[in-house]
């Protein structure tokens, strides 16, 4: 039978391993807390990570936890995340047995009440505005008449239906209708991928591009109206190149598109009211427009028929007009028949002296000086080409001799370059090497002075330091008081002390000669001898 004392152990808790217990602890912690609900603000968010999961930290002034929101759950979040919102967090509590720690899986997520939204709202809204998101001089000019209006909103509520009707009212125009939900998970994303699909029709396609586009709900809570201040829905209302309504809630309500879109229309029907003219009042107004264009134009006409007559009563008659330019016409005639004759009688002139300067002997001469000069000119051609060949071949001969021989120079370059880079290499080994003695020379000198310079040597030699109780030294004996404490230090230790004034020293008893002598050199020593002073 073994001995109880024969066991190792000190103790008979039962043994884990780290795995054991970092599971069993895991499986305590997820039981306990399987659903709780934290109340806390973000911390160190940076965005969903390159896995679609989400990690962060719940925090208040006095302590945090660590938070993780798988990608499952964060695709069917209401609200993203943001640094420092406030939220209420909805999950369960587990541990990374990896590194020893607790964290909060978060499921679901909402700001933590109604005050929470707003700052939320008003921080993004200040941020959109330092971006000039929301800048004046971003706004569109909407087109008097469109053509083709677009129209975001879910194809199933009231709002189309008081825009379609108000259309048709007014000026009957071609809508088209991209449906969307306007409300819950996955409204802002489908709000905004109906804007930059408007966006991205092209003009003249099979699918007409609008000219302008409502984004319309109807009214709401702040809480239903919350994905229209999605950050995703204010950037593609701001980027939209065609001009865009806001006509989100009633009047009252306000959100973020209102600021990034074009125009804000207090309702629904407003926005249609807007986008599109009265019919009657158009055509009224043209009617008055063209009953006074009718007016002006016969009063044009008669005004400028009474100014023609005015003018044609002053005007001269036919033969007065005419009479002086026939005159000159009749002049030049005169004088253009004796005109041609002196003429005629020039050129002639000037053809019988320039016949006389021509021979045929002349010719043939001037076309033998030519063929001479031409002939000469070939010769010297045919020299100047010869010279030029001859050049050209030298020069090329040189050419090919010098690179014949560049091969064997850049091997020699080669080498002469490897040489010098092997010795500078040992020369770099050799300063190193070098430095690194000199200076650990100088280490070890220094060290001896320093070891040469201390206090404590002085101290091996016989001498000692006597400090005050505030472990100051002492360097004069007026600086001492009768009956102060004092200690004595040794190359070995530290000795207490009273100081007192005309002492003489006990007489050392047979049993401790050896530390009454050693008292004694202490009392002596405590005055430096004559013509001797103090180390400190």
């Amino acid at each position: 039978m073994s001995n109880f004392f024969d066991n190792d152990s000190p103790t008979n808790l039962t043994e884990f391993s780290v795995s054991e217990l970092s599971g069993s602890i895991k499986r305590t912690i997820e039981t306990s807390f399987d659903h709780v609900r934290v109340r806390g603000e973000i911390s160190g968010y940076r965005g969903p990570h390159s896995s679609g999961h989400a990690y962060f930290s719940l925090k208040d002034d006095k302590a945090r936890i660590d938070a993780v929101i798988w990608k499952g759950s964060f695709s069917k979040l209401k609200y993203r995340p943001e640094e420092g919102m406030e939220v209420i967090a909805t999950g369960k509590v587990t541990t990374f047995p990896g590194s020893s720690k607790y964290q909060i899986v978060i499921e679901q997520m909402e700001p933590a009440g109604a005050g929470a939204l707003m700052a939320l709202i008003e921080e993004r809204k200040r941020r959109f505005t330092a971006e000039g998101l929301f800048d004046p001089a971003r706004k569109q000019l909407l087109p008097f008449l469109p053509k083709v209006i677009g129209v975001v909103t879910s194809p199933t509520g009231a709002v189309i239906r008081d825009i379609l009707h108000r259309i048709s009212d007014r000026f009957p125009v071609h809508v088209l209708v991209w449906p969307v939900k306007v409300q819950g998970e996955g409204s802002g994303d489908e709000v905004a991928n109906a804007i930059q699909g408007f966006n991205a029709l092209e003009p003249g396609g099979p699918m007409p591009r609008p000219d302008v586009l409502i984004v319309a709900r109807g009214g709401g809570s702040l809480e239903d109206l919350w994905s229209f201040n999605d950050e995703a829905v204010v950037r593609a209302a701001a980027a939209s190149s065609i001009p865009l309504i806001s006509a989100v809630g009633h009047e009252t309500d306000w959100t973020l598109i209102d600021y990034a879109a074009d125009v804000r229309a207090p309702t629904p029907t407003g926005a249609a009211e807007m986008a599109v003219p009265v019919k009657a009042d158009l055509e009224a107004q043209v009617a008055t427009l063209s009953a006074r264009l009718a007016g002006a134009m016969n009063r044009q006409m008669d005004t400028r028929r009474q100014n023609l007559r005015s003018l044609v009563r002053a005007l001269p008659s036919l033969d007065q007009l005419l009479a002086l330019p026939r005159r000159r016409f009749d002049e030049a005639a005169a004088g253009l028949g004796r005109s041609l004759e002196l003429n005629t009688m020039n050129k002639r002139r000037s053809f019988e002296r320039a016949a006389a300067k021509l021979s045929p002997d002349m010719l043939a001469r001037r076309l033998v000086e030519r063929k001479q000069k031409l002939t000469e000119n070939a010769v010297r051609a045919e020299r100047v080409i010869e010279r030029l060949i001859e050049r050209n071949k030298a020069r090329l001969g040189r050419f090919d001799a010098t690179l014949t021989a560049v091969p064997a120079r850049l091997k020699a370059m080669t080498e002469r370059s490897k040489d010098r880079l092997e010795s500078l290499g040992r020369r770099a080994d050799s300063a190193v090497m070098n430095d690194l003695r000199r200076a650990r020379q100088s280490l070890v000198s220094q060290d001896r002075v320093l070891q040469s310079l201390s206090y404590k040597n002085v101290l091996a030699r016989g001498y000692a330091v006597i400090r005050d109780e505030n472990d100051r030294p002492v360097s004069r004996a007026d600086g001492l008081s009768h009956g102060q404490a004092i200690a004595i230090e040794f190359a070995d230790g530290r000795v207490g002390a009273v100081a007192g004034e005309g002492v003489s020293p006990p007489e050392p008893s047979a049993q401790q000669p050896a530390r009454a002598a050693a008292v004694s050199r202490a009392a002596r020593k405590s005055e430096p001898p004559a013509g001797q002073g103090s180390l400190f």
